[in-house]
């Protein structure tokens, strides 16, 4: 496996770094059209079409969707049956992540201001909320608990999850969230049924959770129909380092990304050329230990690098420019750098916190936003299941005084309608 080399004294850096930012599958047109189609035909057939692509692409054996469907009593089962390890860590990262989250709900509220005008902000939860959690590749009981337990703390009146062949330890999750329906499907068609609605899956409002680049691309074309969370790219990590740092743990934590997907993106940023090399001789060293060390290997030579910069202050301003999913400040001294950071998913303060303790049990949320759109969008969160409508009532005193104020405004834009239907109050 050859390892990208960077520094930013380089001629060519900038170049260099462009290409590495870049992830090709996130805009491919055949990407665009396949789940285009895909789209189309469960609008137009429902049930009919959601069933013939998870024979095709989920190896489904199911005659029916009701047969997609899994029921609670299953869900129970699935908990009940786990090893008595795994059932306690899932509790507990549930009363981790619905403590943290607790904390994000927000009220409504209003006041009354000095002509008598009330004013205010109501804030109410979403009806129904659809949930893709991931298959395929491996388990994600901790995307149910990252998905549905905000949206439990927000109030939402119905959580529908589908999930491709889902296994036992996502069904055991499901149940400890409470989620209301889970539904053996995914991929594009999944996203479709939860968009549209069809005889057996219910329209939702949005949808939210991590998927494939055929998921994102079906939840990008369907944004409007229904909100979503956002449209998440492959799995990244990128560590700041100031070499005080074991070489070992940070190539682990590389490794913690890039074993998701041979997408993923794994970078380590530091001043220090001597620790830039033995991180690399120890990515060579444990990769033959990994049991995913095909998928690591794939996603390190693709988009990983090992970048040298000038100082902890350039590698900060690296950071905000990629702006990453994982950001990870293994520095001695790490509140000291932490107000240099503006754009990233998550932070993991000091060579103790490693990323995937945040994946899993921390308590913020690891539904975060990638491919540099850390720039303007945050994590999963309750807010992202509530909504707020804005609350006006005019009395009659400040009919008069803002009705005037409206006219002028309204004739100014040519609109006499809104000039006169403000007027007719005060006149």
């Amino acid at each position: 496996m050859k390892l990208r080399r960077l520094a930013t004294r380089d001629a060519g850096f900038e170049a260099e770094l462009a290409g590495l930012a870049r992830c090709a599958a996130l805009h491919d047109p055949a990407v665009h059209e396949s789940v285009r189609a895909i789209l189309a035909d469960v609008r137009v057939r429902g049930d009919e079409a959601v069933l013939e692509y998870a024979r095709k692409f989920d190896r489904s054996q199911a005659r029916s969707m009701s047969e997609l469907e899994v029921p609670r009593e299953e869900l129970e089962s699935a908990l009940k049956a786990l090893p008595r390890a795994q059932a306690q860590a899932l509790r507990e990262a549930r009363e981790r992540i619905r403590e943290f989250h607790q904390r994000q709900l927000q009220s409504s509220w209003d006041y009354t201001d000095q002509d008598g005008t009330r004013l205010g902000q109501r804030v109410s939860a979403l009806d129904r909320v659809g949930i893709y959690v991931p298959g395929g590749k491996a388990a994600y009981p901790s995307s149910v608990l990252m998905s549905a337990l905000p949206a439990k703390v927000a109030g939402v009146g119905e959580l529908v999850m589908v999930s491709p062949a889902p296994q036992p330890l996502v069904l055991a999750a499901a149940a400890l969230a409470q989620v209301d329906r889970v539904i053996g499907i995914g991929g594009a068609q999944a996203i479709g049924a939860l968009a549209y609605g069809t005889q057996t899956v219910p329209r939702v409002d949005k949808i939210v959770g991590p998927g494939n680049v055929y998921v994102a691309e079906a939840k990008r074309q369907v944004f409007g129909q229904v909100g979503i969370d956002m449209v998440a790219g492959p799995s990244e990590i990128l560590v700041i380092s100031d070499g005080s740092t074991p070489a070992d743990w940070v190539a682990m934590d590389l490794f913690s990304q890039a074993e998701h997907d041979e997408l993923a993106q794994a970078l380590l940023v530091s001043p220090e050329r001597e620790h830039l090399d033995a991180v690399e001789s120890a990515i060579h060293r444990l990769l033959g230990e990994m049991p995913r060390r095909e998928v690591i290997a794939a996603a390190l030579e693709a988009r990983g690098g090992l970048i040298e910069t000038r100082d902890l202050e350039e590698a900060c301003a690296l950071a905000n420019r990629i702006a990453p999913e994982h950001l990870e400040l293994s520095v001695e001294d790490p509140q000291a750098w932490l107000p240099k950071l503006k754009h990233a998913g998550a932070i993991f303060l000091g060579r103790w916190s490693s990323e995937a303790i945040g994946d899993y049990c921390a308590g913020p949320n690891h539904v975060l936003p990638t491919a540099g759109s850390a720039r303007f969008a945050s994590p999963l969160g309750v807010y992202d299941f509530q909504k707020r409508s804005s609350v006006i009532g005019v009395s009659q005193a400040a009919a008069a005084k803002l009705g005037k104020l409206a006219a002028v405004l309204a004739e100014s834009e040519g609109l006499s309608a809104h000039a006169r239907s403000a007027q007719m109050r005060f006149k």
